[in-house]
C-alpha cells in the first residue's frame, strides 16, 4: 500500500498540522527518554527547511479526557527546543481562542507545540467537532505518529479527513519501508519470533506470513496454549482454551509447508510472579502442578539464539516471559542479545515495537539492530496484513 509522501507536498508558506508521537516517559518533570522526540526531528527539519510553519500535536499518557498537570507536554517542548536548537512555542491547550491566536500569528519557520490532546475526551472518541478545532487554520496534514496509527482518534483520522488527506512523515515512511516492502520479499531463511501473553493476538500474524516463513519460534505466555494442544502439562500457566484448535491448525499447516516450529524446551516456573525466590527451571515436559511458567529457560534461549543467528531475516514481536519482573526477564534479554549478535553478522533484524522494543532499549542494543519499530500495536497490525486507519485517512484530495 502506498501513501502520499512528503516529497509530493508543496510546503512553501504552508501551515502544517503534524501529528507526532511524543508520548515519552517523564521523571521529576523532565523527559527521561527522548527517543521518540528525536524520531520526529528529521521530519520537522524537512518541513521547516522547505518553508513551512508547523503545529505539532501529540498525546502523553492516559489522562482520561481531563487536564492532568503531571502529563503536560511542557517538558517535551523544552527538550524539543534543545534538539532543534530553536524556539518552540508551547500552547496552553490544543484548542481554544488562545491557541487560535498563536496559530494565526505563525510565520514560515515557526514551531508551535500543542498541549496534550488527551486532555480532551474528543481525541479518543474521534469527535468530529474536536477534529475541526484541531484542523483550524492548517493548510495540510502530516502523520509521523506511527505508534498511534492503528487508532481512529480525532487527530489521526478526523483531521486528515477534514483537510482532504495528508502525507506520511519520514518516520512513518521508514516504518512502511520495512513492514510493507522489505518484509514482502524477505531474504531467506526468514524466522518469526513471537512472544507475549495471548495466542489470539499473534494468530493473524502467523497466518499472514506463513507462506514466506522458514522458522517460527514461540515463547511467552502464548507458548502454553501450543504446549497444551500437544498434550503437555502446563500447570497454572496462562492458556487460551478457546484457541487450542487454532494453535493445532497452525502447527499442522506449518508442518505441511516444511516450516520449523520451535517451542520452549525448558521453562522457568514459580508459584506466582511475587514468589521469584522459589523460581526454578524445569524441562518443558515436566511442568509441576500448582506452578506457572513465567519465562523460557536457558536451554531454550540457546536453541532460539542458534536459529536466529542462522537466519537471514528475523522479526521479533513479544517478550519471552514476565520480563518486567526479575528474574523472569532473562529469556527476553537473551533473545535481545541474540538478535543483536545476528545483526552484527549481517542478518536483517526487526523488532516490532512494544515490550520487545523496550527490552532492547533497556539492554542498550538499539544501535546494533536492523530496525526497531516505534509502534507495537501498529506494527502488529501491519504484520497481520491490515491497513492502519490513520494511514488510510491520508488518501484523498490534497491541497
Amino acid at each position: 500500500m502506498r501513501y502520499p509522501a512528503l516529497s509530493d507536498a508543496e510546503l512553501e508558506g504552508r501551515r502544517v498540522f503534524l501529528r507526532a508521537d511524543l508520548n515519552v516517559p517523564l521523571e521529576n518533570g523532565k523527559v527521561a527518554d527522548d527517543t521518540r522526540i528525536r524520531g520526529v526531528v528529521p521530519t520537522l527539519r524537512y518541513l521547516l527547511g522547505n518553508g513551512a510553519s508547523v503545529v505539532i500535536a501529540s498525546h502523553l499518557g492516559r489522562p482520561g479526557g481531563s487536564r492532568n498537570p503531571g502529563l503536560s507536554l511542557a517538558p517535551v517542548a523544552d527538550r524539543l527546543e534543545d534538539l532543534m536548537d530553536m524556539k518552540v512555542t508551547f500552547a496552553p491547550d490544543c484548542i481554544g481562542a488562545r491557541v487560535s491566536t498563536l496559530r494565526s500569528s505563525m510565520r514560515p519557520g515557526d514551531l508551535l507545540l500543542l498541549e496534550n490532546l488527551r486532555f480532551h475526551p474528543g481525541e479518543k472518541e474521534g469527535d468530529e467537532q474536536f477534529a475541526r478545532q484541531l484542523a483550524d487554520s492548517a493548510d495540510l496534514y502530516v502523520n509521523d505518529a506511527f505508534g498511534t496509527s492503528h487508532r481512529a482518534h480525532a487527530s489521526m483520522v478526523g483531521v486528515p479527513r477534514i483537510l482532504g488527506g495528508g502525507y506520511a512523515g519520514l518516520l512513518v515512511e521508514r516504518e512502511l519501508e520495512v513492514f510493507q516492502e522489505r518484509l514482502e520479499s524477505p531474504e531467506r531463511p526468514f524466522t518469526l519470533v513471537l512472544g507475549g501473553a495471548k495466542v489470539s493476538d499473534k494468530i493473524p500474524v502467523i497466518e499472514n506470513l506463513l507462506t514466506g516463513l522458514d522458522r517460527i519460534l514461540i515463547g511467552g505466555g502464548m507458548a502454553f496454549t501450543f504446549m497444551l494442544e500437544l498434550g503437555l502439562e502446563v500447570g497454572n500457566s496462562l492458556v487460551e482454551l478457546d484457541r487450542l484448535g487454532a494453535a493445532g491448525k497452525i502447527m499442522e499447516d506449518a508442518r505441511g509447508r516444511g516450516i520449523e516450529v520451535h517451542l520452549p524446551r525448558d521453562i522457568v516456573v514459580a508459584p506466582s510472579t511475587d514468589r521469584s525466590d522459589l523460581s526454578r527451571t524445569v524441562p518443558a515436559d515436566s511442568m509441576p502442578d500448582g506452578e506457572m511458567g513465567l519465562d523460557i529457560g536457558s536451554g531454550t534461549v540457546e536453541e532460539f539464539a542458534g536459529v536466529i543467528c542462522s537466519s537471514s531475516t528475523v522479526v521479533w514481536n513479544g517478550p519471552m516471559g514476565v520480563f518486567e519482573i526479575p528474574p523472569f526477564d532473562a529469556g527476553t534479554r537473551g533473545i535481545a542479545e541474540a538478535m543483536a549478535t545476528a545483526s552484527d553478522s549481517g542478518t536483517f533484524t526487526v523488532v516490532g515495537g512494544g515490550d520487545s522494543a523496550r527490552a532492547v532499549a533497556e539492554a542498550g542494543l538499539n544501535d546494533r539492530l536492523g530496525f526497531v519499530s516505534t509502534g507495537g500495536g501498529a506494527s502488529l497490525k501491519l504484520l497481520q496484513g491490515d491497513e492502519l486507519p490513520a494511514l488510510a485517512a491520508l488518501r484523498g484530495a490534497r491541497t
